[in-house]
């Protein structure tokens, strides 16, 4: 649900946890980013960082130059000058991010996993009974036809947490239980209702499925994309999937190795709350 008002969580001695609400959906993750920027609007003598998430806000502050009722009371106004507590345009930039479906390196580290947990069904096969698909080429076609929003960046340093704009492509699948000790670097995993791409070669819980050869972490910033952050997304992007095959995955990571690869990507559009919302609507119609 989403709360009608703000729930101020204190957090140490410098940091605030404010939540929105306990649901996973756009209206509230929007209603979060629109909050985020109006604190970043104000300026407020001692916020000094903003930490948006899928339903909350983590504000971290200076206590030597703002009390924590003063910071709350702050946000609080700006909460309520909000008009209906949400943007309604945005500038939204759309990536195109080319992926190999069932690869052989995230099968590897499945089939590593199943080594020591027999029990654990290969995760394409788990997402499709999870889901009621027939089977891995159906998975493809739904998790590839919608865009998706980058609704918030966290867990490590540039990993993204994925909606689908379209309500026909939601997905939902359990994480692992034990996490895995690792997970490839590009890998795209599927946890709860979310999609996320793995920045790193890190440790993780979701279901993986595909892999991508474009870098979305780099904090050597050697291409152009990562000139302004190491992290490739911002909250408030937009993803589409484009199904690739081996050749053009090799030829990819090739033009990355060498530090010619150029990410397809449509800067400043505009994105339009109400009108996505009339077309939700649309969709009922059907």
């Amino acid at each position: 649900m989403l709360y009608p008002e703000p729930r101020f969580v204190p957090g140490g001695d410098c940091f605030i946890e404010v939540e929105l609400g306990d649901e996973m959906s756009f209206d509230l993750n929007v209603r979060v980013h629109a909050l985020a920027a109006a604190i970043r609007a104000a300026r407020i003598a001692g916020v000094v960082e903003l930490i948006p998430e899928l339903a909350s806000l983590l504000v971290s502050y200076d206590p030597d130059r703002i009390s924590y009722a003063d910071a709350v009371r702050e946000i609080q106004a700006l909460s309520d000058a909000l008009s209906g507590g949400a943007m309604q345009e945005m500038t939204s930039r759309v990536f195109h991010v080319p992926l190999l479906y069932y690869d052989p390196w995230t099968a590897e580290c499945v089939d590593e996993y199943r080594k020591t947990y027999p029990d654990k069904t290969p995760d394409p096969e788990l997402m499709c009974e999870q889901n009621g698909l027939a089977d891995r080429a159906a998975l493809q076609r739904v998790h590839c036809a919608s865009e998706y929003w980058v609704a918030a960046l966290g867990f490590w340093p540039g990993l993204c947490s994925l909606m689908p704009l379209d309500p026909r492509s939601r997905l939902n699948a359990p994480k692992y239980n034990p996490p895995r000790g690792w997970t490839p670097k590009g890998a795209i995993g599927l946890g709860g209702g979310l999609t996320c791409i793995y920045p790193d070669r890190t440790p993780g819980g979701y279901q993986i499925f595909a892999r991508t050869p474009m870098p979305t972490w780099d904090r050597h910033q050697r291409l152009g994309a990562f000139r302004e952050s190491p992290a490739l997304f911002r909250p408030g992007d937009r993803v589409r999937f484009v199904p690739i095959q081996r050749d053009e995955y090799d030829f990819i990571e090739e033009e990355v190795n060498v530090g010619r690869y150029v990410h397809p990507v449509i800067e400043y559009q505009t994105f339009s709350v109400p009108k996505y919302q009339a077309w939700l609507q649309t969709l009922g119609k059907e």
